[in-house]
């Protein structure tokens, strides 16, 4: 099992990268970043709040680090034409050696797209649109020339010069809902959520079924999955917060906590725990707390 870290790009960038030193230096695998140019005014922040740039960050840890996976999680396909991804993966992987996970999502929150004047069409032409994206881009990474009519993309004799690294760059499709997990098995390397280990077990079976009808190996594609993760001795403080944040999964309690919830992530088929630090503090106490996750998550993990 793997374990990667997710700082917020909402921090200096001299925060940032303090967070990615350390889980490189103590063992951690892999580093994600949101793509958002903004708060939503929840749980992710103010509307006003400022906010790095997904692509420049990434790339910027790519010559910040020499091992940890580099992923997105997830690049919102509203915002960039698939062929600039495409370029932008290829190029980052190339930069880091072959370590880039890319990352991708049919977009959702709707004040950027509002502030930006961005179309946010129907739930159904995002999907429809992530579809067409995947295709593009798999095609630009993989082949030497692509062309491709679609309902939503066309490409003529396009080419993506110089290709990644990695023979195969990994994609990753986040969602859950039953027409992405068919989405997912169609397309997908690596496929995330947020979950409990119950709830990504449920989802799980729909994306097997989707893979079986498709013909497809279900182990083929890589599970990972993140929750909120506050780290307290105190069960009236772990209480507070996870009454705090709407639903969203969350581990709230001492470390060995996190330990449990990682072991039943594993007997529900998880290869990878993501833990942003929107919830461990700052300075030394996050760095001492990335620290005892990680030891738990190793020894849970087996």
């Amino acid at each position: 099992m793997r374990f990667s870290v997710w700082p917020k790009l909402s921090q200096p960038w001299s925060e940032v990268l303090e967070v990615v030193r350390h889980a490189e230096a103590t063992g951690w695998d892999g580093v994600y970043v949101a793509d958002h140019f903004m708060g939503d005014g929840g749980l992710f922040g103010a509307v006003t709040s400022a906010h790095l740039e997904a692509t420049a960050a990434l790339a910027g840890l790519a010559t910040a680090t020499t091992r940890l996976r580099l992923g997105t999680l997830v690049l919102g396909n509203t915002y960039r034409h698939p062929a600039v991804v495409a370029n932008w993966a290829a190029s980052v992987d190339r930069i880091s050696g072959g370590r880039v996970v890319l990352g991708l999502g049919a977009g959702w929150q709707a004040n950027e797209h509002e502030q930006y004047g961005i179309e946010l069409p129907t739930p159904g032409r995002r999907l429809a649109r992530l579809d067409e994206a995947c295709t593009v881009i798999r095609g630009l990474l993989t082949e030497p020339v692509v062309s491709f009519a679609g309902r939503c993309y066309e490409l003529t004799e396009a080419v993506c010069e110089p290709k990644p690294v990695q023979p195969r760059l990994p994609l990753l499709v986040g969602g859950k809902g039953d027409r992405m997990l068919g989405l997912v098995a169609r397309h997908a390397d690596e496929w995330n959520m947020w979950a409990t280990p119950k709830m990504i077990a449920e989802r799980a079976a729909v994306l097997d079924r989707h893979c079986e009808r498709l013909g497809r190996e279900p182990s083929s594609i890589s599970r990972s999955t993140q929750v909120l993760v506050f780290l307290t001795q105190s069960s009236s403080e772990a209480d507070e917060f996870v009454a705090s944040v709407n639903g969203r999964p969350t581990v709230a309690g001492p470390a060995e906590r996190f330990g449990e919830v990682v072991e039943g992530w594993r007997e529900a088929g998880v290869d990878e725990v993501i833990v942003p630090d929107l919830a461990l503090g700052s300075g030394p106490r996050r760095l001492e707390a990335l620290d005892a996750l990680i030891e738990q998550g190793r020894l849970a993990a087996g």
